[in-house]
């Protein structure tokens, strides 16, 4: 493979996933400094100035970065490899040969579940040889999982 984009984008459910994590944190956080700048006249400021920089962050976390980082990240199977690309400012691409590939995971957590997204995991033995596709339909990821769990097995070597 050469380092070009990776053909596939993830699932556009994804931009969703990334929107919930910074919301489910950012409007309590942004809430709290609300409650403490009415109830605590000595920290009305400070807390009222907290509250506006938690919930422009979260504005920013919430509308801008999910587009920003579908618009990246990227994944592709090739005959020969796994190929990713992912990065917000720097992009960080990987290539895992088909033979290098010790384990293939995939995992959901609750949001990801009720979005029908999975996380597909590359992992050779290599500490710097994992590759984690985060967004995949569900279905999807367990496609690609099984597809290359068989094709490493064709693999006997070590790839060394």
């Amino acid at each position: 493979m050469t380092l070009r984009e990776p053909t596939n984008r993830v699932d556009p459910r994804a931009k969703t996933l990334w929107r919930i994590v910074p919301a489910v944190v950012g409007i309590p956080l942004t809430i709290a400094g609300l409650v403490v700048a009415i109830l605590v006249p000595e920290a009305r400021w400070l807390a009222l100035l907290g509250a506006v920089v938690v919930a422009a962050a979260t504005v920013v976390a919430v509308t801008a970065i999910p587009e920003w980082r579908y618009r990246f990240h990227r994944w592709e199977i090739g005959d020969e490899a796994v190929y990713t690309q992912s990065g917000w400012f720097v992009r960080h691409r990987v290539i895992i040969p088909i033979a290098r590939i010790q384990i293939v995971d995939t995992e959901a957590g609750p949001f990801e579940q009720l979005l029908r997204l999975s996380t597909l995991t590359v992992t050779t033995a290599s500490s710097a040889g994992t590759i984690r596709i985060v967004g995949l339909d569900a279905a999807v990821a367990a496609q690609v999982a099984a597809e290359l769990t068989r094709r490493t097995q064709v693999h006997r070597d070590d790839a060394t």
